[in-house]
């Protein structure tokens, strides 16, 4: 459609607003009470009301078809919650809502009071007896009456992805109602949920790059955090036996399907806990959330293959098994063994069979690599990718994790979990560190390795002299954790507004 055709509609449709306004009607509508949802409505039918006598109710929704015959009209009315019918019978409706009938385009909002019956084949339908204007819409919705099609464009116009393709719309619902999930379970087990700072003067919790800005004020340099963790464990120190976080983390890095520069994430620490403690809750709370929103432990994948038509003949099914209670604990160093590779902490990885395909091999670089830096790339390429059901990988690479304890009979090794569901990483958890002695020797060996790792946060160390108690301590990102139950292939899908190119 050109922009020419574009402006064309447009002024049809400010035409009919002008005339809205002639007729003495508000275009954009007034408050409105006891309104229905449209659900709701639909399901309260029964066969005792017969066409046109039942109840009187009140809806309001945006039009998203319109067939006008006469002297008779049907509209599909759509809410948040589904669609419904509305008959306007040129009988039943008094002269202002005729005309406001006449002046109707797809993708208008309005409101309906009327009696629910159904029609001649049956259809659940509201018989309007008034008719009035919610919002005239100026511009025209997606051509096709099946939602809009252009991926592109439904993340960059979400509010319209949100009313043309109902299943965005659902998903939405599922994350709002797994999140809520998570909180009901945390503090039904006397986790308290707390706000700890956006803006840090010190970055920390994570090896990432930072998004800088300035507070003008106090002429200081500060930081969106990249993760809330020092600012919990310091909740440990005053006194809080549990608390638990759910909000935004920024991390100024690459977008891609399961990465957004803005997410969300779950941390919660527990005083006297440990990694194994972690493990327990993360696995019981995301069996609990699955089966109280999805009633299933088995999670459904489907997607059309590569390739093929948008057909049922031609999508894959992959099924994620939660039910498989306990979860196994592999140590990373199994894993990447059990995937034909050898690991000597002096010397590194190997391939046992050195005629490994070139493919393989290409997805890794080991050059100018610790052991430890050597066996975490294997694992994370090859490995992780391919753990479909859930795995506690244990006991990595201690070096890597500054801010764990290490394994009492290994100390090249860190007592943490990275929970892999789906090929990612969905949560990990540490028997967290704190000795502040060792805390500040891990810190400063992590000085000079990158320019998001400069500065030393000797306040959280001034904290741990205090005394934290022995705790354990888990992440878990939102977003990739709705992927993985809802089925959706990429993260914007789950994120309402994911950050987008501009438009050139």
């Amino acid at each position: 459609m050109s922009s020419q055709d574009t402006s064309s509609y447009e002024q049809e449709r400010r035409g009919k607003l002008q005339k809205l306004r002639d007729l003495g009607v508000n275009p954009f509508g007034q408050r409105t009470d006891n309104l229905r949802p449209l659900l709701d409505v639909k399901q309260s039918y029964t066969p005792d009301m017969g066409h046109d006598a039942g109840p009187v109710v009140k809806v309001a929704g945006r039009i998203m078809l319109k067939r006008d015959m006469g002297k008779l009209s049907f509209i599909t009315l759509r809410d948040d919650t589904g669609d419904l019918q509305i008959g306007i019978d040129r009988k039943k409706v008094d002269d202002l809502s005729w005309n406001v009938r006449n002046l109707l385009d797809l993708a208008d909002q309005i409101v309906i009071e009327g009696n629910l019956g159904v029609t001649n084949k049956g259809e659940v339908t509201i018989w309007a007896t008034r008719v009035e204007m919610a919002s005239k819409a100026l511009l025209s919705p997606p051509a096709k009456y099946e939602g809009l099609q252009d991926v592109e464009q439904r993340y960059r116009q979400r509010y319209v992805d949100l009313w043309a393709n109902p299943d965005v719309m659902q998903l939405a619902k599922k994350r709002m109602a797994i999140i809520d999930a998570i909180r009901a379970y945390l503090k039904g087990r006397g986790f308290a949920e707390v706000e700890t700072p956006m803006l840090q003067p010190i970055h920390g919790g994570a090896a990432a790059r930072p998004f800088k800005t300035k507070h003008e004020a106090l002429d200081l340099n500060v930081f969106l955090r990249i993760a809330p963790e020092l600012y919990l464990k310091r909740l440990l120190v005053g006194g809080m036996p549990k608390v638990f976080e759910i909000n935004r983390n920024f991390r100024n890095e690459g977008i891609s399907p399961r990465h957004n520069p803005e997410f969300t994430m779950l941390e919660a620490y527990e005083a006297y806990g440990s990694c194994e403690t972690m493990a327990e809750l993360v696995e019981d709370m995301i069996c609990t959330v699955a089966m109280e929103v999805f009633g299933t432990l088995k999670i459904v994948h489907r997607r059309d293959a590569e390739g093929a038509e948008n057909s049922q003949e031609n999508t894959e099914e992959k099924v994620i098994d939660l039910s498989q209670r306990p979860w196994p604990r592999k140590s990373m160093q199994q894993l990447v063994e059990e995937a034909g590779w050898t690991f000597d902490r002096g010397s590194g990885v190997s391939p046992v069979n050195h005629g490994q395909d070139a493919h393989t091999t290409k997805q890794i670089h080991l050059a100018d690599k610790t052991p430890a830096e050597q066996l975490t790339e294997v694992y994370e390429k090859l490995v992780e990718p391919n753990l479909i059901n859930p795995t506690f990988v244990t006991r990595v690479p201690s070096v890597i994790i500054p801010l764990a304890r290490k394994c009492e009979d290994d100390d090249f090794f860190a007592d943490v979990f990275e929970l892999a569901i789906n090929g990612q990483e969905i949560s990990p958890g540490y028997s967290e560190l704190n000795d502040p002695i060792l805390q500040a020797e891990n810190f400063r060996n992590q000085v000079g390795d990158k320019a998001e790792q400069q500065q030393v946060d000797e306040d959280f160390l001034n904290a741990l002299k205090f005394g934290m108690p022995p705790a354990g301590g888990m992440g878990m990102g939102i977003d990739r954790l709705v992927m993985m139950l809802t089925g959706a292939e990429s993260i914007r899908d789950v994120i309402l507004f994911p950050l987008m190119r501009p438009v050139e």
